[in-house]
This record gives C-alpha cells, structure tokens and sequence, in this order.
C-alpha cells in the first residue's frame, strides 16, 4: 500500500533515501545502552520494515551493501547533512567511524554538488543536526563539538540558513529510562530527545522542553517514560515512530499527525533511533 500524498506545510518533501544494512559484526559497534546484544536476523527484518515504509510514505530508497569494516555503519545518518540546497560531510566524534564519510562520499556525488566537509579540531555527528525549515539545532554533545558546529553553521549561511545551538552535555532526566540513546545520564545525539514534524512543532523531551532554544515552536512533550520514542521523523505526510510508545503516538495524533509505528528494538540495544537509520531528501 503507498500512503495518499498532502501539503507538508513547514516541512519539505522528500523524494529519496539511502540506507546501509547492517552488517553481521552490527553487535561489534559502539553501544551504551545496557540492553543486551541485538538479535542480527532480527535487526534486518527491522530495517527491512523500515525501509518498505519509506516506499510507502513515497519515498525511493537506495540502499547501500553492508559493510563490516564499520559495525555502526548502519547509522548513515551521521555521515552527513542534506539541504536541498547544500550538502555537509561530517566528522565523526567516535574515531572507529571516520572511515563510513568516506564511502557515503562516493554515494552522494551522484546526487549533489560536492559537498562542504567539517574539518579538525571539529566533530560532528548527524545525529546531532535537526533541521527546522530553514532554521538547524545543532548539538554540542559527546560527539559533537564547538568547533565542529560552528563550521557548520559557517557552511549553511550562504544558503540562507540560521542556526543555534544547543548544549546538550551533562543533560539529565533520562537516567531512569533505559536505552534512551543517553550516554549515563546525558543524551548521546540532540535527536535523542528533540525532532521537528513540520508546522512550527517539535516533539521534545521534558529536560528539552523549557530551553530558550525551543520557546518559539509548538512542543509536543515526550514524558520522561517514553524519552527513547522522541527520535521520531517526519517522512511528508507520515511521522514514524519507534511502537511501544503509545502517549506520544496519541499526542502526535492529536494535533493532526498520521503515525506509523515501527519496532526498533534491535536498534535501541546500540544507542540507535528511527533518524539514524536512513539520509532523507
């Protein structure tokens, strides 16, 4: 079945998304989860499901070989950041992961200009960037540095682009909630706990929720139980969400959203979420 197609207000249409499988060693990658080793056949009778949704909500899903030189390559979304109108390769915080922007390079020749590309002393992961219309939060996390954002708010203002950041280092109200994409008691990625769906709303979780950064948009609070399903995507007329979650899957509901849910368990067991999983345009 393939979804029927409205306006996105606020929100762009996207038409495309690459994804990577994971590979057989995906348990080997980068985890602070606690939950255990992910279930690899599992694990790809999720990503497959997560992929047929993307058709369905119209998108065209390239789809990329596994590759286990990089166990956390799955996670393509922090490789890069797509605008429709510029392209900016990151610079991973964890090491171990350099090697996946080089290969998504290569991946993305074919559909944008060459790209700007955040250099040393800066780091960035993609899980730390959300795109608000023309406005981007970006993160300051483990993974992402001062110097790494301000390259890339450098990067996006010739194209017309604001930006702020947000500091999300040492940020509690998530200890009790295991597998909450948290590192101890601080969120791993900005996408962890705050993701906008369009019409000037963002989906936020309650340590989020009262920052200057966030006083201007419409939030629908993540309460502290369900701080994991926060990492949710507006895919046009869709916003996914990761199942089990169902206070947040009824707020979206609410005010106007059609929702999908998906199981992620797998995904969750290595600091995972429904945005990591795929480069949206």
């Amino acid at each position: 079945m393939v979804y029927p197609r409205f306006f996105c207000k606020g929100f762009r249409v996207l038409t495309k998304a690459i994804v990577r499988p994971p590979a057989p060693n995906f348990a080997e990658g980068l985890t602070t989860a606690n939950l255990g080793a992910p279930d690899y056949e599992r694990a790809l009778a999720q990503h497959d499901a997560y992929c047929q949704t993307l058709r369905q909500c119209g998108l065209k899903v390239i789809t990329l070989e596994p590759d286990p030189l990089y166990p956390d390559s799955t996670f393509v979304e922090d490789t890069a950041v797509l605008t429709h109108k510029c392209t900016v390769l990151t610079r991973p915080g964890a090491e171990s992961r350099s090697g996946e922007v080089e290969s998504m390079r290569e991946v993305l020749v074919d559909f944008f200009p060459p790209p700007g590309q955040i250099q040393s002393p800066g780091t960035m992961d993609g899980g730390d960037i959300c795109e608000a219309g023309n406005h981007f939060f970006i993160g300051i996390s483990e993974r992402t540095n001062e110097a790494g954002a301000s390259q890339l708010a450098q990067l996006l203002a010739p194209f017309g682009y604001t930006s702020s950041f947000v500091d999300i280092r040492g940020l509690s109200g998530t200890e009790s909630v295991p597998g909450a994409l948290a590192t101890g008691s601080r969120l791993l990625h900005l996408k962890s706990g705050l993701a906008f769906v369009g019409e000037n709303r963002l989906a936020v979780i309650e340590a989020l929720g009262d920052r200057p950064e966030v006083v201007d948009y419409d939030l629908v609070r993540v309460n502290d139980d369900e701080t994991y399903a926060a990492n949710c995507i507006r895919v046009n007329d869709h916003v996914l969400v990761a199942s089990g979650f169902p206070t947040l899957e009824r707020n979206l509901q609410a005010v106007g959203y059609q929702t999908i849910a998906l199981e992620m368990s797998e995904f969750q067991k290595m600091d995972g979420g429904l945005s990591c999983l795929s480069l949206r345009f």
